[in-house]
This record gives structure tokens, C-alpha cells and sequence, in this order.
């Protein structure tokens, strides 16, 4: 029984707790902002305050400093990646688990992969696309420790599947240097998509779902293409 005076358990402020939720979701989105645009090294705190509308204390309440912030956004970015890859890993992890898997039917799987990369590199219906776009450029050349935590997730939620099936259509382990070579070239036809040179060449202001359709049909085509003529076996 509660007394006056006896403070409120937390379970009795939900709209408190609805406003804390919400003030951390702020805050992560105005990092990812300044984050991409700025760097690191170049991104204040007082600044990613004042992004997001908060006051320097509330930072640290809910990430600790500027780097727990950092690594919160990256496994933000993280989980989104996840999300949109995980039907086809657990495709793929089917089809494997089964065993004697067809040419053919891996070879979609793959075509399949790359789909689901285009859709998320390209997909501009959220409101935070270019800024994780920019991000992941920036995690390219920028030595952060902490961007190494998210290279090994997108290691193991992408490239690693591909490599499998790479590896599988081939005839050669998924760890092996051509194998992660072939599978390094095919995701890096992708990847490009997410330079703003690439959408300048092909006068893009945007990505629509037929400009996306299209790349995702050529990516197919040049997969089925590489693989079709690997080994000597038709797609």
C-alpha cells in the first residue's frame, strides 16, 4: 500500500515513462543527423543537444556520454538492417540446414539477397535514409573503434550469407579469397547506390519504387549472369 509521501513506482508513471521513450528516440534520431553529417571527432555534444532539442544532462541520462551515444545509434542502425535481411537468412538457413540444395534454387536465394541489400540501401521512404546512408559512408573511412562493432554486424548479416551461397554455387569454402572476393564485387554493385555521384550520373533527385525495381532487376541479371557462366552451369 502506497503512503503519502512514498515515491510513485514506475510502474505507475507510464506516461512518464512514454515521454522518457520518446525523449531517447529523439535524441537517437538527431544523432544519426549529426552524426553523418559531422563525424565523430566533429559532432559536439552540445551540439547533438541542441539537435535534438534536449539539455546537455539528458544525454548523459540516457546514453552516458558522447560515445555511449555514438554506439546506441550504430546498433540502431544495426537492428534496421537486421530486421530487413532476416527473412532471407532464415531462407537461407532453411535451404542449407535441408542439404542438397539446387544450383537453381541458391541462385535465386542469392538474386534474393540482393534484393533485400537494394531495398535497404535505396529505400528512401524513412525519414532517417540519407542520414544512414551518409553514416555507413563515413564508417568506410573514419578509424573508430566503435564503428567496428557495426562492420561485424553487417559482416555477419550480409556478406557472410552471401559468401555461403557464393561459396556453395562455386565449389569453394565460404571463407576462401576468391569466394569473399566474388562476394565483396557482388555486394559492392549494390553498395554504390548509396553514393550520391551514382544518383547524379543517372540524374536522379530521387528513388522511386520503379527506379529501385530497376536496380534491382540489373543486379539480378548480372548475378544470374556471373553465376550462370561459373563452373560451366546454366541459372
Amino acid at each position: 500500500m502506497l503512503h503519502h509521501g512514498d515515491p510513485v513506482p514506475a510502474r505507475f508513471r507510464p506516461a512518464a515513462r512514454l515521454r522518457g521513450e520518446e525523449t531517447r528516440k529523439r535524441i537517437l534520431c538527431a544523432a544519426l543527423r549529426v552524426f553523418a553529417a559531422e563525424g565523430y571527432d566533429g559532432a559536439s555534444t552540445r551540439t547533438l543537444a541542441r539537435a535534438a532539442g534536449v539539455n546537455l544532462p539528458a544525454i548523459q541520462y540516457y546514453f552516458g556520454n558522447k560515445e555511449g551515444l555514438y554506439r546506441a545509434v550504430i546498433d540502431h542502425i544495426s537492428e534496421t538492417v537486421e530486421e530487413r535481411i532476416a527473412p532471407v537468412m532464415q531462407q537461407i538457413g532453411e535451404a542449407v540446414s535441408a542439404g542438397q540444395t539446387s544450383r537453381r534454387r541458391l541462385l535465386e536465394l542469392l538474386c534474393r539477397m540482393m534484393d533485400a541489400f537494394v531495398a535497404l540501401v535505396t529505400d528512401q521512404t524513412s525519414a532517417d535514409w540519407e542520414s544512414r546512408a551518409l553514416f555507413f559512408a563515413r564508417a568506410e573511412i573514419e578509424p573508430q573503434i566503435a564503428l567496428d562493432a557495426l562492420h561485424r554486424r553487417v559482416l555477419r548479416q550480409v556478406v557472410e550469407p552471401c559468401a555461403l551461397l557464393v561459396g556453395m554455387l562455386t565449389g569453394q569454402p565460404p571463407d576462401a579469397e576468391q569466394t569473399l572476393i566474388r562476394t565483396v564485387a557482388l555486394i559492392g554493385q549494390v553498395s554504390v547506390f548509396c553514393n550520391r555521384k551514382a544518383h547524379q550520373v543517372l540524374d536522379w533527385q530521387e528513388l522511386d519504387e520503379r527506379r529501385v525495381r530497376a536496380i534491382q532487376t540489373v543486379v539480378r541479371e548480372h548475378t544470374r549472369a556471373i553465376f550462370g557462366k561459373l563452373n560451366g552451369a546454366a541459372p
